[in-house]
């Protein structure tokens, strides 16, 4: 199994996902300023640019975590980002996130994203499973990610205190071997 230590650029008919870098921050800025993404991210930190600054530009020293922007080819724009994170090697497994900008958001650009980056987790990396939380106010995130093959697994019951509510995660995960057979994976 390969580590993390390579940073791809993956293309498809949308989107160009490519390693993630600090001159990235002022296009990526929208989405940390944004109280409604805050929300279904479950975010409760602020952010300042200097400090995503220094973490976006720490990115590609990274071995254990694949961080990638997502650029929208019709403009060009950086327009969010995927990332790979929380590396079980022993189980061959990890963590999926993904998050946009406003602009980005609502045009089948997530879809794609999130098909790129898992099938290069399954085909390059070798891994076996990759699995992601989601909010129980975010229907839209579950549903595109049930498109994009994910299944459910079960509810982290009041995993989200926002705004003095408990709020349930539902966990999903897409398998290699159920990840071919479902015709999720984009060929880039």
């Amino acid at each position: 199994m390969a580590d993390f230590s390579i940073k791809p650029t993956l293309t498809g008919d949308l989107v160009v996902l490519r390693p993630v870098t600090e001159d990235d921050v002022p296009a990526l800025l929208p989405m940390f300023d944004d109280p409604e993404i805050a929300r279904l991210t479950g975010a409760h930190t602020d952010f300042d640019e200097p400090a995503l600054r220094r973490w976006y530009g720490s990115r590609g020293a990274q071995d254990d975590r694949l961080d990638l922007a997502v650029v929208e080819r019709a403009t060009g724009r950086v327009v969010g980002e995927a990332v790979l994170n929380e590396w079980d090697r022993d189980n061959e497994s990890c963590a999926f996130r993904i998050c946009f900008t406003p602009s980005g958001i609502g045009r089948g650009l997530g879809t794609e994203a999130t098909r790129l980056i898992v099938s290069h987790a399954f085909e390059a990396l070798g891994l076996h499973r990759v699995w992601l939380e989601v909010y129980a106010f975010n229907p839209r995130a579950r549903r595109a990610y049930e498109k994009a093959g994910f299944r459910v697994e079960g509810t982290l019951r009041g995993a989200l205190l926002w705004e003095g509510e408990r709020v349930d995660a539902t966990v999903m995960a897409a398998l290699a071997p159920e990840w071919g057979a479902s015709g999720a994976a984009v060929t880039p």
